[in-house]
């Protein structure tokens, strides 16, 4: 089938120099949501109609092969929808979605798609039964409950705005009879807009069959118009994901309190803390547990790793059995081996350190190659970037190095080797040797600490 996503609204209402389906929800722009949504269903060409701000909407989904179509002025849905005609297989179905209605499941379109066939439909509508149905046009049945029309809100009589069966706006429509209807739509309402919604009459008036579904939960249809209205269906959409992480055996400390912006993958026995935020594609093997206030993104944690509370974690590969946090910060490019421990406020970017090394405390590794059951004391640095270039610090296997020590790189320790406290090492630290560069320790004896001057003690002024 072909498939029209309507994606030209303004959204006067997000306050925002953004365009409306570029907002994002749990991470992803609103209308990516509805894109793979369609996806799902193989269709023949997905049109996206444009309008305000469509450059940069269009910009941002450059990757995808879709089709698109420009609604120079907004007229209504109708008009968008006739704007795509031309783009459209007409021995194909048509499917109607919104770019700001992210939250449809692709299950219930396939569902609307069954219906369509199996009742030889020219039109099938997906609508939804609200207890509190303003602001929705009203689906108009006769006494057989066949569908007659469907009347907007603004539109509709005190009997008419009782009806409580609601149109989505969702629709899956014979492609050739929208060729017939879409140009004789009249903008003679309320709005003086071209309503997508009059094909019904104009289908009934032809004697055409008219089906229709509704979804599992209505807030699969729910659109978005404010920041409120986003931030709820936000809060759905991550209560959703809590409960598919529950039932897969994910220990969840507090379900209310977890955000997924990408792909979550747990195996068996994670917990997850309260608090925490994952991005992009995060992998947690078996046993993993994830203190609170944690933050990953594009992560891949191997078996039994813990990471203790306030982590930042990005495009970083740990593994099994390490120890991370608290306070820790792993860049990208981070590799760690397992039973690897990186402690408190240190700081680790794009470098790879092998199994049974430890930081634990105050330390920055960047740029940087680490051997086996490597110890580095609390304040060391490698002192990577020369102001213009970045240089790499080779560190070889077990290698004890100091507190406080700078690793001037281009630098390697080598294996065995041992660097004393407050060493700045500029040179190769020779194997299995002790490295110490300080100032020889001086003693003056005699010398008295400045003091203040006692202010009792000054004469007055004359």
């Amino acid at each position: 089938m072909n498939i029209v996503i309507l994606a030209a609204g303004q959204g006067k209402r997000m306050h925002s120099a953004l365009p409306k389906v570029l907002h994002t929800l749990a991470g992803k722009p609103l209308l990516r949501h509805v894109i793979d949504a369609a996806q799902a269903l193989q269709p023949t060409r997905i049109c996206i109609v444009r309008g305000h701000g469509g450059e940069a909407v269009r910009a941002a989904m450059s990757e995808l092969g879709l089709t698109w179509v420009v609604q120079e002025q907004q007229l209504g849905t109708g008009h968008a929808v006739l704007q795509a005609l031309p783009y459209l297989d007409p021995t194909r179905a048509t499917l109607i979605l919104y770019g700001d209605v992210p939250l449809t499941r692709a299950a219930t379109l396939q569902r609307l798609r069954e219906v369509f066939v199996a009742e030889n439909s020219a039109l099938a509508l997906l609508t939804a039964q609200l207890a509190q149905p303003q602001g929705y046009g009203r689906i108009v049945r006769d006494h057989a409950g066949h569908v007659q029309r469907i009347v907007e809100e603004k539109d509709a009589t005190d009997a008419e705005r009782q009806i409580t069966e609601i149109n989505t706006g969702i629709l899956l429509a014979d492609t050739a009879a929208l060729l017939r209807w879409l140009p004789t739509l009249s903008n003679q309402n309320v709005q003086g807009e071209y309503y997508l919604t009059d094909i019904v009459a104009l289908a009934v008036r032809d004697g055409l069959q008219i089906s229709s579904t509704q979804p599992q939960d209505a807030w699969e249809t729910e659109g978005v118009n404010s920041p409120a209205q986003l931030a709820a269906l936000e809060r759905i959409h991550q209560r959703n994901l809590a409960a598919a992480l529950l039932d897969q055996g994910v220990r969840l400390c507090d379900p209310a309190r977890i955000d997924v912006r990408g792909e979550l993958i747990c195996g068996q026995d994670v917990a997850i803390d309260a608090n925490c935020l994952f991005e992009g594609r995060v992998e947690l093997a078996d046993g993993v547990e994830i203190g609170p206030n944690c933050v990953l993104k594009d992560v891949k944690v191997g078996a039994g790793t813990r990471i203790a509370a306030f982590s930042h974690l990005e495009s970083a590969t740990i593994g099994q059995q390490a120890v991370i946090g608290p306070y820790a910060r792993l860049r990208p490019g981070t590799v760690l081996g397992d039973e690897v421990h990186i402690g408190n406020f240190v700081e680790v970017k794009n470098s790879s350190i092998a199994s049974q090394s430890k930081a634990n405390h105050l330390a920055y590794v960047g740029d940087a190659t680490v051997g086996q059951r490597v110890n580095i004391g609390a304040g060391t640095i490698t002192c990577n970037y020369d102001g213009a270039n970045k240089h790499r610090t080779v560190i070889e296997d077990d290698v004890f190095i100091g507190s406080d020590t700078q690793l001037v790189a281009p630098v390697t320790i080598h294996k065995g080797a041992t660097l004393g406290a407050g060493t700045t090492l500029t040179k190769d630290a020779a194997a299995d040797t002790l490295t110490v560069s300080r100032a020889r320790q001086v003693a003056v004896t005699g010398w008295k600490r400045p003091v203040k001057p006692n202010k009792a003690s000054k004469p007055e002024s004359s």
